[in-house]
């Protein structure tokens, strides 16, 4: 995978928790905010509108992933085969009440601890479709806000076994679609197993076995085949909740071989909702087949917010700038 050097490589670091964003690399829609649900059986390209709805949190006005201190926080670990694991903790607001015809969203987060603790992040996406997303990233040491171009889609995920485009920049059309069928989910959601003696104060407190409240739902199998040339993946394979449309599991496969696998475990907000789709990530889990690289976040239930009062003007450089470290 192409490797971004200097500024760039702060930059891929910086936007490891910037799932919301999107890319404009061509100029068809995305699904919309007030994407309903579909009625009668779903064609494969409904489906992954709806698990793309999901993952962009288009169901809520605004959603938040705060910080309550070191037992409540969003931890993302690292962990390269034969070596200790590496932590992070993020912050993380999303706005996406706009009403103005020009932004559909904006994502402002900030690092808590590791490596890149006190550095702070804006994104920008445009509903014109041509338009890229404006990076804004603010960096602690020169105490300054750069911008920067968007990432290319196959670029490693600020050091995980992610890329850009599995996590922020892949739209449903950079695929085609083919719905496999439905059938009961097998599996348990994937972990990061972490001997106590290399746990600190972010991980002591995280399970220790793998989650299997999916296991047994019904899902649609979807493949889904890059229109890429050359690309690191030729086809993935998506478990979709048929109720839900939670993405639970994707596998990818280059000639023929899995090569990479991650689990998404999504937790139910509020059984009072009546669209079933008002979920939440309780993790997310990623491994590498071919290296055994591994990576997991985990998100815990009371650091979850949504539709809150936080005002439009709360999504802005002077806020980057301002924000509790």
């Amino acid at each position: 995978m192409r490797e971004l050097r200097g500024k760039g490589q702060v930059f891929k670091s910086v936007l490891l928790a910037a799932t919301l964003t999107v890319s404009a690399f061509q100029a068809e829609a995305r699904p919309q905010r007030d994407l309903p649900l579909p009625s009668g059986k779903p064609t494969a390209d409904a489906i992954i509108d709806q698990v793309y709805y999901l993952n962009h949190f288009y169901g809520f006005d605004n959603y938040s992933i705060e910080n309550l201190g070191s037992k409540s926080v969003t931890v993302i670990v690292n962990r390269t085969e034969g070596n200790r694991p590496k932590t992070m903790t993020v912050t993380r607001h999303i706005n996406n009440k706009y009403t103005d015809g020009k932004i559909r969203a904006r994502d402002i987060a900030f690092f808590g601890s590791g490596k890149l603790k006190a550095t702070g992040f804006l994104i920008t996406d445009y509903e014109d479709e041509s338009k890229t997303q404006s990076y804004m990233i603010y960096l602690p040491a020169l105490r300054k806000i750069r911008r920067f171009a968007q990432p290319a889609h196959d670029d490693d995920w600020g050091g995980t076994v992610f890329t850009f485009g599995d996590v922020a920049l892949r739209k449903p059309e950079h695929e085609t679609h083919q719905l496999l069928g439905e059938e009961a989910f097998n599996h348990c959601s994937g972990f990061m197993e972490i001997p106590r003696n290399q746990r600190n104060r972010y991980t002591r407190d995280l399970p220790t076995s793998e989650p299997c409240e999916h296991k047994g739902k019904q899902i649609y199998k979807v493949k889904s085949t890059t229109k890429f040339e050359n690309w690191w993946y030729d086809e993935r394979i998506s478990y979709v909740d048929t109720k839900t449309f939670g993405d639970y599991r994707t596998e990818y496969f280059k000639d023929g071989k899995m090569v990479k696998i991650i689990d998404r475990d999504w937790g139910e907000l509020s059984a009072e909702f009546k669209d079933p789709r008002k979920l939440f990530w309780k993790s997310w889990y990623g491994k590498d087949l071919t290296t055994g690289k591994e990576t997991w976040a985990y998100i815990p239930r009371d650091v979850v917010k949504f539709n809150t009062d936080k005002p439009a003007s709360y999504w802005s450089p002077r806020t980057l700038t301002k924000l509790k470290r």
